[in-house]
């Protein structure tokens, strides 16, 4: 009977023949588990050390399991490398390496423990990763604010014209989405800073291993604490893969502002040639494809949530096979937001503006009808019963084709009154904290950037 090929997988002792194809097509992992291979060679590397500590290697094993390590993870991976995992890859490497003292290397340790620890590693530099260029995004978009503080535009609901704000302002509503987004990142790789190498397969280490230098070695706040949870947690890419799929709604609502505002009906904003497609059979086109990518991947990304969620949902403790699903939708998350964050910010920094047109249509009197109902108001009159006295008088300048200046004064609305029906005076009194004044604005936009900064610096908002 066949045995077992000895560099392809960690077990096989007790089995008379090995895997069948079929088994290996679903069973086999290094196809994507391979971009963890630094991560299993660093905590390899902690566990070699352990276990000299711990006096189940001599000094001179220890270093020469390290080395070994080492030149593993500098040397590149065979294109034609045909392992059941990243961990069988680096174990056999290394015995090519060292012969029978590579097999010293797991003692004490499971694949168990060691595949959460690398993916705990691999999460740890992912919600990094992608805080940093969402503080990136954050930063162009506060950049544009401050340059863009008095640049009146139209501000929508139920995508209606409503009231004039700043585009500064309306870049500033996104900085706050991504502040936030930023927060979750930082709090989410905060709960998943504890190791869980030390843990074994469900049971713990028999070895008297020093988890908690283990874990500090390897830079971790603490060692897991229990070992049936540490193995079988998977909140962190859970954690992960929520943080980053609410990021990217917020780029999505981001990304159809942006498609919107660029409409030809519209046209506020000019996407930058580098940053836009053309059309295959019509030459005048020029298409926002980066934004409809932006707002298409979000879809993407709440089903991958769906989908780890779905997964772990029913799972007794402690390891199922179930949980080398894992990976994979937090590798493809990760690398689009590490294409698409940069993108979007490039965008950002770079997108025209008509300013003119912006303004004209914010200057629009229906956008200021509040201002004449604000008007009334100051004058005593109950702000329902001026709110009504606007809307009728809006009502009759659309029978009648003209405007509420066209129309002029009446009994109710004064002369003096239809002065309020001026956009920079509109803008101007909003100044309270958090409105579209371009003072304000000016303001909260340099403050935006000090916040960013903090955050930077790991100081929190």
């Amino acid at each position: 009977m066949k045995r077992p090929a000895g560099g392809a997988t960690l077990w096989g002792g007790r089995f008379s023949e090995g895997p069948a194809e079929t088994l290996k097509t679903l069973n086999d992992s290094f196809g994507f588990d391979r971009a963890l291979l630094a991560e299993d060679v660093a905590g390899s590397i902690a566990w070699a050390g352990a276990l000299g500590r711990a006096k189940v290697l001599s000094p001179r094993e220890t270093a020469r399991i390290v080395k070994g390590l080492r030149s593993v993870g500098r040397a590149p991976v065979p294109a034609d490398a045909s392992f059941e995992d990243v961990h069988s890859y680096v174990e056999g490497t290394l015995r090519r390496k060292l012969g029978p003292l590579a097999g010293k290397l797991h003692t004490g340790r499971s694949r168990n423990d060691q595949v959460a620890t690398d993916f705990r590693l691999f999460l740890r530099g992912a919600f990094g990763d992608s805080r940093r260029l969402v503080l990136d995004l954050a930063a162009a978009l506060a950049a544009r604010a401050r340059a863009e503080a008095g640049s009146a535009m139209p501000g929508y609901t139920h995508l209606k014209r409503a009231e004039p704000v700043t585009f500064g302002h309306w870049c500033l509503a996104y900085v706050e989405m991504l502040l936030r987004d930023a927060d979750r990142l930082a709090s989410a790789a905060e709960r998943a800073n504890e190791c869980p190498l030390g843990s074994g397969a469900l049971s713990g280490t028999p070895l008297p291993v020093d988890r908690t230098a283990l874990a500090r070695r390897l830079g971790f706040r603490a060692p897991a604490a229990n070992s049936l949870d540490a193995v079988s947690d998977r909140d962190a890419a859970l954690e992960y893969l929520f943080a980053a799929g609410l990021l990217l709604v917020h780029l999505s609502r981001l990304a159809e502002d942006l498609i919107f505002f660029s409409s030809d009906e519209c046209g506020f904003v000019t996407l930058p040639d580098a940053l836009a497609t053309g059309s295959s059979r019509m030459p005048q086109k020029k298409n926002p494809d980066l934004l409809e990518l932006a707002r298409g991947h979000a879809g993407r990304a709440i089903g991958e949530l769906a989908g780890l969620l779905a997964v772990v949902k029913g799972l007794p403790l402690a390891y199922d096979k179930d949980l080398q699903l894992d990976k994979e939708p937090v590798l493809r998350v990760r690398s689009v937001l590490a294409v698409l964050l940069p993108a979007l910010a490039q965008l950002v920094a770079t997108m025209g503006l008509d300013r003119e047109r912006m303004r004209a249509a914010a200057g629009d009197e229906r956008l200021l009808a509040t201002e004449l109902a604000d008007a009334l108001s100051a004058r005593g009159i109950p702000f329902r019963t001026a709110h009504e006295i606007v809307g009728r008088r809006i009502a009759e300048a659309e029978r009648r084709g003209t405007t509420l200046r066209g129309l002029g004064p009446s009994k109710e609305i004064t002369r003096k009154d239809l002065a309020a029906l001026d956009v920079r005076r509109a803008l101007a009194k909003r100044s309270a904290l958090g409105g579209t004044s371009p003072v304000r604005v000016k303001a909260a936009a340099r403050e935006a950037a000090a916040r960013i900064a903090r955050a930077r610096k790991g100081g929190g908002r």
